[in-house]
């Protein structure tokens, strides 16, 4: 028995029979709900269980979700579960320390040049408390122990033997870093830098690598890093 078509309501032969949207169709009666345009296969739309052609395809929009009171009740369940399992991870991961910082070449690099920096603030110091003289003092007697303040003589007349002057520490011998001459202003962009001006003389100059020095701005008299790019050699 033939099928009847989902159009016209005849029947549908086997020769001009179309099956599609699991209905059958008369080849003219396979047409868009709208237009009424001849539909085949390879061009027509289905929504619904209804061909449509490209223009006439309905579009679907979202809706709007009303707040009911169950929509209201799974939203703070969703809420609270969140809140759970946060607290769970927060006292999972309580206690175990820092996280891994990846080693990348940017941080060898801040790492490297932190390190040289340091380096020559050390020497620095050193240098300045060679020229003042200064020199941990050992005590003449070591099985002493730690130093205690003399008691209170009964002769307020009491002239102790002043003791040796100490000869002060030789000089240094001058410093061996390079002089440039700043070429363009520049300010600091960070703590460990220093700001300068076109022709201000900077001393001390150090190379920490092929685009930063180190070195003491001579107006100024403020140390840190600078740009190579930013200065020449005088």
């Amino acid at each position: 028995m033939n099928p009847l078509c989902s159009r016209c309501n005849l029947v549908v032969y086997p020769t001009e029979k179309v099956n599609c949207l699991d209905k059958y169709w008369h080849k003219g009666c396979f047409s868009c709900e709208v237009c009424k345009m001849t539909l085949n296969m390879k061009n027509y739309k289905g929504f619904e269980k209804r061909p449509y052609c490209n223009a006439h395809y309905p579009k679907t929009n979202f809706t709007c979700v009303a707040d009911t009171p169950e929509n209201l009740r799974l939203k703070q369940q969703s809420k609270m579960q969140s809140q759970v399992l946060y607290r769970e991870d927060f006292e999972k991961n309580k206690g175990k320390g820092f996280s891994v910082v990846a080693d990348t070449p940017e941080l060898q690099r801040i790492k490297k040049t932190q390190d040289q920096i340091s380096n020559i603030k050390y020497h620095e110091e050193f240098e300045k408390r060679k020229m003042g003289g200064e020199a941990p003092l050992t005590p003449t007697n070591p099985s002493a122990g730690a130093y205690q303040p003399p008691a209170a003589s009964q002769n307020y007349h009491y002239d102790p033997t002043p003791e040796p002057v100490r000869q002060a520490a030789a000089a240094p011998p001058p410093s061996s870093g390079k002089r440039y001459r700043a070429v363009y202003d520049y300010l600091a962009a960070d703590d460990d830098e220093v700001s300068f001006m076109d022709g201000d003389v900077i001393e001390d100059v150090q190379q920490i690598d092929e685009g930063w020095m180190y070195g003491r701005v001579q107006r100024t008299g403020q140390q840190g890093m600078l740009p190579a790019n930013y200065v020449e050699a005088i």
